[in-house]
């Protein structure tokens, strides 16, 4: 393992605790990621330094932190490569991104008889928005398959894509399985219909380089906390001609360009999608979390993710009665391994191995079609990130095994 990924745990002060007398083992990070001491502090500096309302003030303080919240704005833009800042839409998180979407270009563009495409591996927030966007317009949802061993199907995605499509909006990691998709290929599928391709960010843009450009995606969904920055804050990327053609989410302070007593006009992209006050401090620590990722390397941290994975999958698979959902083999996967052990409820496993010290995640996932489509209630779930070592592996294993054992399994 790289040595300098064994010294980026330092830098991480609330993994240097104990849980139930056992060294914390952190691999919930699917859920949340954990922050470096230098996110904390650049958000502990704002708000004793600069913090003000922002686009309002001439005051010093509403300058400073305007230009604070707009060049994290830019560090967004350069970071998954969007065309430009006025393209990147600060929001609450990945669901509020895709709300947005569904909430303004979906209402506006989905009519009765149309379709939208999604698939079987979809977290809730990259669901429910289009399925209840379909209830109301009359329109039909429509699933692509999964391949045998978990990946999306994509002769299955090319049969259910049609002209009818308007929509297509689809994961490009999944939290559950581990795989990636292929949007780029996905978007072709979609445009050579005249149909959007809505990307769900959230598990691949903390653990992978991320161009939209390259993507062809016309909108793009993440959030900060997974990511090693701050929860309550998130990222719209949209395609500055679709984002100019949609009407604003919310109505308030800051989103509009003049008021009337019958009448309004609004602000141009991104603002007139951000109305209100902002998490300002979210979006300052989102681009400190930016620059500490940009010093690892993007791809530095995708191969030290799959070096993990190529260590604990064999394992994993190896332990009796223990199934992995997914690919089998790590070469189609991240780092994400899901898996349950015969004869035992993955909550109550879960909570074996927290009294070891070790943080699972146990449940649907937000993803409880895709549990019907496995035929399994719930799930434990693994997921690792760059400052993971094969030491919390090799626990995660003996404690398995103990917990086989305690329970005679």
């Amino acid at each position: 393992m790289d040595k300098k990924f064994q010294k980026i745990r330092n830098d991480f002060p609330i993994l240097n605790q104990k849980v139930n007398g056992e060294p914390l083992v952190y691999l919930d990070n699917a859920a949340t990621s954990q922050k470096p001491q230098v996110v904390i502090d650049e958000m502990v500096r704002f708000y004793q330094n600069d913090n003000a309302n922002t686009h309002r003030s001439v005051h010093t303080l509403g300058e400073r932190a305007t230009e604070e919240y707009e060049a994290a704005r830019v560090k967004v833009q350069k970071f998954i490569n969007a065309a430009s800042s006025r393209e990147i839409v600060f929001t609450k998180g990945t669901t509020d991104g895709l709300n947005l979407v569904a909430s303004t270009y979906g209402e506006n563009n989905v009519v009765a008889g149309d379709e939208i495409v999604v698939s079987y591996m979809e977290h809730h927030s990259n669901l429910i928005p289009w399925q209840q966007l379909a209830l109301r317009k009359h329109a039909t949802l429509k699933y692509i398959e999964l391949t045998a061993d978990g990946q999306l199907d994509l002769n299955d995605a090319n049969q259910k894509i049609t002209n009818k499509t308007k929509i297509v909006a689809l994961t490009q990691t999944s939290n559950v399985l581990g795989v990636t998709n292929d949007i780029k290929q996905l978007a072709i599928m979609a445009h050579d219909h005249n149909a959007v391709i809505v990307a769900d960010g959230a598990q691949a843009v903390p653990h992978q380089p991320v161009d939209v450009q390259a993507l062809d995606a016309d909108f793009y969904a993440f959030s900060g906390h997974k990511m090693l920055g701050p929860m309550g804050i998130g990222v719209l990327y949209g395609k500055s001609n679709l984002l100019k053609s949609m009407p604003p989410y919310q109505f308030g302070g800051e989103m509009i360009d003049f008021v009337e007593k019958y009448q309004s006009s609004w602000a141009d992209i991104p603002w007139k999608f951000e109305a209100g006050t902002q998490n300002v401090a979210g979006a300052i620590g989102l681009g400190k979390a930016i620059d500490y990722l940009k010093d690892i390397g993007m791809q530095n941290i995708a191969d030290y993710e799959n070096q993990l994975v190529d260590y604990a999958l064999p394992k994993l698979l190896a332990i009796p009665g223990l199934t992995v959902y997914g690919p089998q083999d790590p070469q189609y996967r991240n780092g994400v391994i899901s898996f349950n052990l015969t004869g035992l409820h993955p909550h109550d496993l879960a909570t074996a191995l927290d009294m070891d010290g070790i943080a699972v995640r146990a449940g649907h996932h937000c993803a409880q079609p895709l549990m019907k489509y496995l035929d399994v209630v719930a799930t434990a779930r693994a997921s690792f990130y760059l400052y993971n070592n094969q030491a919390d592996i090799d626990q995660l294993i003996r404690a398995i095994y103990e917990t086989k054992e305690f329970f005679r399994l």
